[in-house]
């Protein structure tokens, strides 16, 4: 959408799905998200955009978050302040506030100052009583909010624009709900949303442009309320339906919403139009682009909702509405749902037995309980609660769970996700979608659920399931193209645009194109490894001022040519066997076994001896060790893996931390493996953590330190804090490179906080995956329905990460890398099995048999994991 032509864009939405008429109000409300309103260049977008809309003659009103990550950051100081100190954290969330005004030009003392002291204060006042009581938490929580707004309104009226700052609390009233539990009524507020003359007089006094918070408001006794996660979004879902506003608008990091996650699915298809029912399911179902309790204030009030993104204003987005030409049978989105809990009822009893359902709602309705889904037996009732936001205290749990076990046997199930096909008369199109649904006969399914509105149908599973079932749903059952106009382009296709499929021309692989096809000319299959950018990247973390040590992990990458590169670049060994230590010591001639950290993971006892023997920093991430074993440990100094608790990371299998990871000592054994230590005689001199790989976030060693200072202050000669690591590197498109200066910086402050110990860091794939490509040939091409394949001369043999995964590799037509994308194809090797596919839906141009396929980031955990399945050789290793 053109920022000077804002109306004709949405005039154009409406054939599309929009009301033919648009409401002759003029108030517009526009809400922004914390990435729109992080930037001094976002703030250039909102400002064109808000000029236009005036210029227009309508009257905006800005409903705006708080800066990114800023809400996490303030739960954060929350939760460290009843421990120790968060001088840090409160400087970190100054120094964005400043940094941003001083972006846009503004005095920022005048306008932070004032609420940077009221934050210090209630912080001062958690750390004096050691408790954070649910009203300081919401007056924390929404200083976010207003520090924000000082900012945006504050920059607009310096850009021009008339401008008025409304504190939201004056203008939103909570009510209280029916036996709702008392924690929600502060954090997950509710609020009328009908016709508000008062309100609409109240703005309409003012003139000009009206800019005020989202996620807050105040309650019937004048207190601050929140409401809830995506409180924004519900926040100009009130205002808009109070001030009976032409239209809702919800600027995002995202264009609209898709039919599935573009970060688990780059092939997923923004829709164009959806009906408020099916949108709701979307949202309710996992979509995370706007949150479902913003949908009922603008369904109520007949206002269209139209989804925008502040990053790309030119691309039309999501229209919303009740007029929809659209009535075929079909699956609009597939959204997955994290952070449920399951409660299983049992009993025999229940049988013909009138009101055992009344008597177990009343349990959950006493408690302040929100149930979700709901499957049913003769002797079993099994309910969904969404736990994502908190709303389960464990005292809450505690009391359900008695007041159930009065009358059945009650079990809990944590960590589950929801998978859900989403959209229009699902029943209809079940026998269809009978293959699609084989993905889940290998997958525990705890419940399902069929909506009796007929928008959804839900399969509950393990977390640790979800994306790879999203993807593959996806795949089989989403039409590529064609399909109804509600389906617009996919994601891969908005954003690669008519551009080549090798979207970065300034990749090694790219440069060195014809030095590839040299290669491809006498090889079937080949990895092929650039030395240079292993080097490269290995240089950039050894670059790093705050950290003292890197560590490889060998096991990624074990090619004798790859080691010797990452040896001369300075950085140090993580070996996870004794054959990983050999084989460094053969490829590395007078090879110091000091610079390996030797960390076995359910090894037999006769590895520890011959690492103890052999004089390696051995690392223990299990208690067992010095239960059965204390003797071989006596007298020797001892790194020990801590589960941080929750990984992170790009796949549920590779998130190396979390209740249901195998490694690390969890933090409530702590207690005995202090008492083990001392009675084996050992000493722990380094605590280490490992949440994953993959990880973009640069914040993400931060939390994980301060969980690791608070364990290794039980431990007196702790010298080294080794923070893992397992930075990642950008897969799909629209993925951003990780700001190796932002890390730096985080690693400072650290430094800067807990300056008693070293930091060490380990890589993971980054130091080779980007370094590494397979080359294989077309062998074959195939046409069933909407389903194209390219089949390939390897494939799960070779390179098993997406089989095994779900894992996501770039796939490039090497050949034809000047062509422009335009065919949709599954890639497949020749391995007998359903599962060996290297990549689903992938854009490339037309392929034909012969042509030199390039899978890009094979350069770790490629080779080392393949095998000769069906008799058919591993692809050979070529280091240039």
């Amino acid at each position: 959408m053109s920022a000077g032509q804002p109306e004709a864009a949405f005039e154009d939405s409406a054939s599309l799905g929009a009301p033919e008429t648009i409401s002759d109000s003029r108030w517009v409300v526009m809400k922004f998200g914390g990435t729109s309103v992080s930037s001094a260049s976002s703030w250039e977008t909102i400002a064109q955009l808000v000029r236009a809309r005036v210029a227009d003659g309508l009257r905006p009103v800005i409903v705006h978050s708080a800066l990114r990550g800023v809400s996490d950051a303030l739960e954060g100081i929350l939760e460290h302040a009843i421990k120790g100190d968060v001088t840090t954290r409160l400087k970190r969330v100054r120094r964005q506030h400043y940094k941003l005004a001083d972006d846009l030009g503004l005095d920022a003392s005048a306008l932070l100052e004032e609420r940077l002291y009221e934050l210090e204060q209630l912080i001062a006042g958690v750390r004096l009583v050691r408790e954070v009581s649910v009203r300081v938490r919401v007056r924390v929580m929404a200083l976010g909010e207003l520090l924000a707004t000082n900012l945006g309104a504050a920059f607009l009226a310096r850009k021009g624009l008339p401008v008025h700052w409304m504190d939201a609390r004056d203008l939103l009233r909570s009510r209280p709900r029916v036996r709702s539990n008392p924690v929600a009524d502060y954090l997950s507020a509710t609020c009328e949303y009908t016709a508000d003359t008062e309100l609409q007089d109240k703005l309409g006094g003012q003139g000009g442009v009206v800019l005020t918070q989202g996620f807050i408001a105040r309650n019937t006794s004048g207190e601050t309320v929140l409401l809830g996660r995506g409180g924004s979004d519900t926040s100009a879902a009130y205002f808009a339906g109070k001030l009976q506003a032409r239209r809702l608008e919800i600027w995002t990091d995202v264009p609209g919403m898709f039919t599935a996650d573009p970060r688990v699915v780059p092939s997923a298809r923004l829709l164009v139009a959806l009906h408020y029912d099916e949108a709701q399911e979307l949202a309710s179902a996992g979509s995370t682009v706007l949150h479902p309790r913003c949908l009922s204030p603008a369904r109520d009030n007949g206002i269209p909702v139209f989804i925008r993104s502040t990053r790309n204003p030119d691309i039309a987005g999501t229209v919303i509405s009740a007029v929809t030409d659209e009535v075929e049978p079909q699956v609009k989105g597939i959204c997955i749902r994290n952070g449920l809990t399951l409660v299983s009822m049992t009993t025999v009893g229940m049988w013909h037995e009138v009101g055992f359902l009344a008597k177990a709602f009343v349990a959950f309705a006493d408690n302040g309980v929100s149930i979700d889904l709901v499957s049913t037996s003769e002797t079993n009732v099994t309910v969904s609660i969404d736990t994502s936001d908190g709303m389960l205290p464990d005292d809450v749990e505690e009391a359900l769970v008695h007041d159930l076990e009065k009358l059945c046997h009650v079990s809990v199930i944590t960590n589950c996700s929801a998978v859900s096909l989403v959209g229009r008369k699902i029943r209809t199109i079940i026998p269809r979608m009978a293959p699609a649904l084989e993905v889940f006969e290998e997958e525990r399914i705890h419940l399902m659920s069929q909506a009796a509105n007929d928008l959804n149908l839900s399969f509950v599973v393990d977390k640790q399931q979800g994306p790879r079932l999203v993807s593959k749903l996806h795949a089989t059952i989403i039409r590529k193209t064609g399909a109804t106009d509600v389906f617009g382009p996919s994601w891969e296709r908005l954003f690669a645009g008519d551009e080549v499929t090798a979207r970065a021309a300034d990749t090694w692989w790219m440069k060195k194109r014809a030095r590839l096809l040299e290669i491809a000319d006498t090889e079937m299959n080949a990895y092929v490894y650039d030395r240079d950018s292993v080097v490269e990247a290995a240089n950039s973390l050894t670059a790093l001022q705050n950290v003292e040590r890197i560590l490889y992990s060998v096991k990624a990458n074990v090619n004798d040519e790859v080691l010797r590169a990452v040896d001369s670049a300075g950085v140090d060994f993580e070996c996870v066997s004794p054959g990983e230590v050999k084989w460094l010591e053969t490829v590395l001639p007078a090879f110091d076994r000091s610079r390996v950290l030797f960390t076995p993971n359910f090894a037999p006892r006769d590895e520890y001896r011959w690492a103890l023997e052999h004089g390696l920093q051995v690392t223990l991430d299990n208690l067992y060790p010095l239960q059965a074993w204390p003797e071989l440990f006596r007298g020797h100094k001892l790194f020990v893996r801590i589960d941080p608790g929750q990984g992170r990371g790009h796949h549920e299998h590779v998130k190396t931390a979390g209740v249901h990871a195998k490694f690390g000592v969890p933090r409530f054994e702590v207690a005995e493996l202090k008492r083990l230590v001392d009675a084996a005689g050992a000493e722990v001199v380094g605590i280490h953590a490992h949440s994953g790989s993959g990880i973009l976030d640069p914040h993400n060693w931060r939390s994980v330190a301060g969980e690791l200072v608070q364990i290794a202050e039980q431990f007196p000669a702790v010298e080294v804090i080794d923070l893992g690591g397992g930075l990642g590197v950008p897969e799909k498109p629209g993925d951003r490179p990780i700001d190796l200066s932002a890390v730096d910086a985080t690693l400072a402050e650290i430094k800067e906080t807990y300056p008693q110990y070293r930091l060490w860091l380990e890589p993971g794939r980054y130091i080779v995956s980007r370094a590494g490509v397979l080359l294989t040939h077309v062998t074959q091409t195939k046409g069933k329905g909407e389903m194209r394949y390219i089949g390939v001369g390897t494939g799960m043999n070779s390179l098993i990460r997406p089989a095994l995964y779900g894992a996501y590799h770039e796939i490039v037509n090497l050949t034809r890398a000047n062509q422009a994308p335009s065919e949709t194809v599954t890639v497949v090797g020749p391995i007998c099995e359903t599962g060996d596919r290297l990549g689903s839906d992938r854009l490339l141009p037309p392929t034909r048999e012969g042509d030199v396929i390039l899978i890009a980031n094979a350069g770790a955990y490629g080779h080392v994991m393949s095998s000769q399945y069906n008799m058919r050789e591993v692809a050979r290793e070529i280091v240039l």
